[in-house]
């Protein structure tokens, strides 16, 4: 089972934010909706520089028998890490990423993804991640992104 995705948010910030208008994130793996294959996240804000996002993954997503595959859990830091762009009407692309996995992160459990700004200098922004589970950090990234407008 997974998230499912929010159109109607993206389209919201495209129409407030004219540095979105053009981007279409409907066929994301992470987030879109209209990918049958994707995870179809579903992003919340939490106060102006932070989202969220709760996720039950599917066991197709495995790597080792009931953990979720690493390169999963490397899409779900980096995307909650773009959303916090989005929000704030900012289009930037990963330019470097760094993982910390703490603890393997189960499948078919419920497991939190946040995400927040960090710091911001011209195009360069700074955020970091993590996915939680019963308060416990099991995985947390940092990366840097640059502004695409």
């Amino acid at each position: 089972m997974s998230a499912s995705a929010e159109p109607e948010s993206s389209r919201q910030n495209a129409a407030a934010n004219p540095g979105l208008a053009g981007l279409d994130h409907r066929r994301c793996f992470a987030c879109g909706a209209e990918n049958p294959a994707g995870l179809r996240l579903r992003f919340v804000p939490v106060g102006k520089d932070e989202s969220q996002c709760r996720f039950v993954a599917r066991s197709e997503l495995q790597g080792y028998d009931g953990i979720l595959q690493g390169g999963v859990v490397a899409t779900l830091l980096d995307s909650v890490m773009t959303n916090v762009l989005l929000q704030r009407g900012i289009a930037a692309r990963t330019a470097e990423l760094e993982i910390r996995f703490r603890r393997p992160v189960p499948v078919a459990k419920r497991i939190t993804v946040r995400g927040k700004l960090e710091e911001s200098r011209g195009k360069l922004h700074v955020v970091s991640s993590q996915i939680l589970r019963g308060g416990k950090v099991l995985a947390d990234a940092r990366a840097k992104f640059m502004a695409t407008s």
